[in-house]
């Protein structure tokens, strides 16, 4: 992150030129730089690297736009200029509305490599504004981090770490419960999905800020690597499970800019960490089991693990009577179906809340769409030996019955949100590289800015 933004004014002029306004800019720049933009067909490529006319050093560097509110105008430059040290051209507001895209578009995972690729830099002289982008960069770098890991890297012992870690850089307090202590304390679904696989589960639960600070609940579902169990997925649908704890990613991630800002919240976060394996004490298809809230569950398919190691986590969350509980769960592919991968679904009991997440995230170009809790789907849950089944009778409106599902571990007095997301990005984009990815984190985070920074 360190090698992709300093805190400086020196760097190479860079500038944006909107592509409707490149006419009547480029006839009043000088005759040299008119000639250069037209021999290297700029209006077609939209990059031009300027060199002095006397050295032949490179003085400047001109960027097309397509539209003024572009975000992520910046997303392929970190790769696509040569290495050294950039400014952008502009006032701090437009800086501000390129500079993350520079930045998290030269993010490269690199931990298994030999060597790491040689980045431009960007230079943002206002420290408030270098601040706040590096924040944020720091936090979304994280979330790739965890999903880029290889499942072998990162268990539930490793998110274990990185939460106790995190809670000791920002003064918070981490505690856990691992294995039969589950059973103890009454988590029975999460050592249940978590039992046959070698590494052991866990509950893992950060606490930072003032005693009378409103609360804020993250809840993440961390399956670090899900098989699908005994229900075992084909191996096309297994190659990429190490995502499946993005939802733990993206409240870890999330969690990390919270305090780095210093929000005056309280917050928690609650973390069921587990690997959804195949062994000789794997639950089963049929199985019943009672939950931490007290309501009995029927087994229907073992792939369905995510919504069980969350409900017991979501009961545990009320305990605090929390103002705002907030999961982040790769739960289902329906959602992946109905909105593609790139645009995260979410579900609230609240419309208010609904309403400000959608407002905040189009305001800092992290678009989240909310999905209906249609209760009529309820009654696919229905199970003839148990109050419930973890899994839909039909394959229809998946997303809406695994919601469903969770809502019933939630008090109706609490207001609730739960986003289903892809925490991957199939396609690389500007500013996005394919791989891990964090979405809607920026737009909550941005909510809670609104809502409780006065």
């Amino acid at each position: 992150m360190s090698a992709l933004l300093r805190n400086t004014s020196s760097g190479i002029p860079l500038s944006f030129i909107l592509k409707s306004e490149l006419s009547d800019w480029q006839a009043k720049q000088p005759l040299f730089i008119q000639n250069w933009l037209s021999n290297t067909g700029f209006e077609k490529q939209g990059l031009a690297l300027i060199p002095d006319p006397d050295s032949g050093q490179l003085n400047q560097v001109i960027c097309l736009m397509q539209s003024a509110d572009d975000f992520w105008a910046a997303g392929n430059l970190a790769n696509a200029l040569p290495a050294g040290s950039y400014q952008i051209q502009g006032d701090d507001t437009f800086t501000e509305q390129v500079a993350l895209g520079f930045v998290l578009g030269g993010y490269e995972f690199s931990e298994y490599k030999e060597k790491p690729t040689v980045k431009a830099q960007l230079c943002i002289e206002n420290e408030l504004l270098y601040t706040r982008i590096k924040q944020q960069a720091d936090a979304i770098f994280l979330a790739r981090d965890l999903v880029n890991t290889p499942a072998v890297d990162m268990m539930p012992q490793h998110l274990s770490q990185v939460m106790e870690d995190l809670a000791s850089s920002h003064g918070g307090e981490f505690s856990q419960w691992v294995g039969d202590e589950l059973l103890e304390q009454n988590y029975p679904t999460i050592h249940m999905v978590g039992r046959a696989s070698e590494n052991k589960p866990r509950l893992l639960d950060l606490k930072w800020g003032a005693d009378d600070a409103p609360l804020i609940t993250l809840v993440g579902k961390g399956v670090c690597f899900d098989s699908g169990g005994l229900d075992l997925k084909p191996s096309s649908g297994m190659r990429n499970m190490k995502k499946d704890m993005g939802g733990a990613a993206h409240v870890i991630a999330l969690a990390q800019l919270i305090m780095a800002a210093k929000l005056p919240v309280r917050l928690r976060v609650l973390v069921p960490a587990v690997e959804n394996a195949v062994s000789r004490n794997a639950f089963r298809p049929g199985d019943v089991i009672k939950t931490r809230k007290g309501i009995m569950v029927e087994i229907d398919n073992t792939d369905a693990e995510g919504r069980l190691v969350l409900c017991d986590a979501l009961s545990e969350a009320q305990n605090d009577n929390p103002e705002l509980i907030i999961d982040f769960a790769t739960l289902t592919g329906a959602c992946r179906v109905a909105l593609g991968t790139e645009l995260p679904g979410f579900f609230s009991t609240e419309r208010d809340v609904a309403n400000g997440i959608i407002d905040a995230g189009l305001s800092v170009n992290d678009p989240v769409w909310q999905l209906p809790l249609f209760e009529q789907y309820r009654g696919f849950l229905k199970s003839d030996v148990a109050d419930m089944a973890n899994c839909s009778s039909t394959p229809f409106g998946g997303a809406i019955t695994a919601a469903l599902y969770l809502k019933e571990f939630v008090e109706p007095t609490t207001p609730w949100v739960h986003f289903d997301v892809m925490a991957w990005n199939l396609r690389s984009l500007p500013g996005r590289p394919a791989g891990g990815e964090a979405l809607g984190i920026r737009a909550v985070f941005n909510y809670l800015q609104n809502r409780f920074n006065h």
